[in-house]
């Protein structure tokens, strides 16, 4: 998988305009001078998880003796989940309703906000894939994650200039793109399953 393919595929996953409502939402009770230093803290922190798992993926799934086709088709699941949720929005957003009174502190924001199952499943099915694969993975995952700690980080600004609209039909667009992609991931899972028969 090339690197700017999987960049992509990740910064679609990562839905940061998707996301900006659901931010918002849950940074209410945060003072406003506060607002940018969590939103970093939480984007630093969903970097951390996704370079842990580039880089420990692989061990974790033997550990718990997972396979890649296993992984594809849950990792594509979860997707189609949360498209359909982008696509058909109910109460309290595309991560459902939270009700985190105070500072949120890694969940729900870093994860599964940003880091979530589906980025991280992503991650994980890069190994094998080159002999480049690191390289590749740290590339897509940096360019991926700067757009997305931008968007975040900018997201009272990109609200108030493009207006509430035009950010749900971001989403709702996100959401198309990812029920393809995961509908890929599924079949992709099913096609290493029967190759492994």
């Amino acid at each position: 998988m090339e690197w700017l393919t999987l960049a992509i595929t990740l910064l679609l996953v990562m839905d940061p305009f998707g996301n900006i409502p659901v931010l918002i939402g849950l940074l209410e009770d945060v003072a406003p001078e506060r607002r940018r230093k969590v939103i970093l803290r939480e984007c630093l922190i969903a970097l951390g998880l996704l370079l842990l798992f580039l880089v420990a993926g692989p061990k974790v799934m033997d550990l718990l003796g997972l396979q890649q086709p296993a992984l594809a088709v849950a990792g594509g699941v979860v997707l189609i989940l949360i498209a359909l949720r982008m696509l058909f929005p109910g109460k309290g957003g595309v991560m459902g309703e939270e009700s985190v009174g105070g500072e949120p502190f890694i969940v729900p924001i870093a994860t599964p906000l940003i880091a979530g199952p589906s980025a991280i499943a992503t991650v994980i099915l890069l190994h094998g894939t080159s002999e480049r694969w690191f390289s590749t993975g740290l590339l897509a995952v940096g360019l991926a994650w700067g757009i997305t700690a931008v968007v975040l980080l900018l997201s009272p600004e990109l609200i108030r200039v493009l207006g509430k609209r035009l950010v749900i039909a971001a989403e709702r667009l996100t959401g198309l793109l990812l029920t393809v992609i995961a509908v890929q991931m599924i079949l992709g899972g099913i096609e290493m399953f029967i190759q492994g028969l």
